[in-house]
């Protein structure tokens, strides 16, 4: 039938205006989105949609909730159960959709077989993500009749990533209720550095007081014969104990981060910048472009114990005010700042005080609060690697 039918000029064909956008044009849309469930959805919405998702260069993996491996394995055969004995038994699911307990431990990405993007996060029977301990093909598990694939395999489906963020449900670490503790890793094919900054108690929407000295609202609240030495009763009351647990329990957490990922980095080599962080803000891991190389080139050592890269023997710094008054209000009470890094690097690099990495490395206000802290007396620690 021709165009010039009757038919065709009272009832004319419908024009999709998408057709006229660039793929270009399409491209940004779809990298401001970057959340990866949102782009699946995009996958289904035409042929065009489905091919140029693929292209995609920042993509966001959004963890909701945690499923332990109990949960989803009770009939798990004697064989299964003997391999996953010890200390990291209890591996954990990162999977998306519902609520569980949070994150106590992390798993090993594995990654599955090959499926279409739509196919992983638009059909209802794999509506969601996992984190599979060894033994699995396809990284895939049922659990109420849903299967969840995972970050791997959706990851799998892209082809062009240069920036992936992961964010986690929650902290691995459990803190008490108004404790502080935050902390920033930097890898490559092992530790490069890390900040952590902890205090025993938040106290908010302190009412300021312009000091007297003229230091612009950064006030310590410090004796007149405090010089920034830790006090005695630090050693004595169990705070110096309680700091160096915080502190291992950050590099223990950020190892088993930096572990996890070794198959997503081998797959995408186009990436230039990847974040593995929590909903909590609790701890961030991040790699460069040349970190991401340097791991591919250098395969990391694992840690004999669990899962986890080996951290090496460490120089560290640590900063500590038994009170420290932020501009904003905000009071941390017994701050703590620790800078670290390996103790090979220690000739070659600049020294961790003089880094600016240690104010850039948290969001306010505990940037300014890390610069406060460096004012103060430096302590100089050493760890050996475990």
């Amino acid at each position: 039938m021709s165009r010039s039918d009757p038919i065709h000029r009272i009832y004319p064909e419908p024009l999709d205006h998408f057709d006229r956008l660039p793929d270009s044009l399409l491209l940004v849309v779809f990298n401001k989105i970057g959340d990866v469930k949102a782009l699946g959805r995009c996958c289904v919405v035409s042929r065009r949609f489905h091919s140029l998702v693929p292209q995609v260069e920042n993509v966001v993996v959004r963890v909701d909730c945690v499923i332990s491996d109990d949960d989803c394995s009770p009939s798990s055969s004697s064989s299964d159960k003997s391999r996953a004995a010890g200390p990291f038994s209890n591996f954990l699911r990162l999977v998306f959709g519902g609520i569980v307990k949070p994150l106590l431990a992390l798993g090993q990405f594995l990654g599955p077989k090959r499926s279409t993007l739509n196919e992983i996060l638009n059909s209802p029977s794999s509506s969601s993500l996992s984190v599979v301990p060894g033994g699995g093909d396809d990284g895939e598990m049922d659990q109420g009749g849903v299967t969840h694939h995972s970050p791997t395999q959706v990851l799998r489906n892209f082809n062009e990533i240069r920036f992936l963020r992961i964010e986690l449900p929650s902290g691995e670490l459990g803190i008490d209720d108004g404790v502080l503790l935050k902390w920033r890793a930097d890898f490559g094919s092992t530790l490069d550095n890390c900040v952590i900054l902890g205090a025993a108690s938040v106290v908010h929407n302190v009412h300021l007081q312009v000091s007297e000295n003229g230091n612009d609202g950064f006030c310590t609240h410090n004796n007149g014969d405090d010089n920034g030495s830790i006090p005695e009763s630090f050693y004595t009351n169990g705070g110096l104990k309680l700091r160096v647990v915080w502190t291992i329990s950050s590099l223990i957490a950020a190892s088993a981060r930096h572990y996890l990922l070794q198959p997503i980095i081998a797959e995408h080599k186009t990436l230039d910048s990847l974040v593995l962080t929590d909903a909590d803000g609790q701890g961030v891991l991040c790699m460069n472009r040349d970190q991401l190389e340097e791991l591919r080139v250098k395969p990391l050592s694992a840690s004999s114990a669990s899962k986890r890269t080996l951290v090496p023997a460490l120089n560290m710094r640590l900063w500590y005010a038994p009170h420290l008054e932020l501009p904003d209000g905000v009071v941390l009470k017994g701050a703590t700042l620790v800078a670290i890094r390996p103790s090979e690097q220690s000739a070659s690099k600049k020294e961790v005080s003089d880094a600016s990495w240690l104010s850039t490395a948290f969001e306010e206000p505990y940037g300014t609060a890390a610069k406060m802290l460096v004012k103060r007396r430096t302590y100089c620690l050493e760890m050996n690697s475990f």
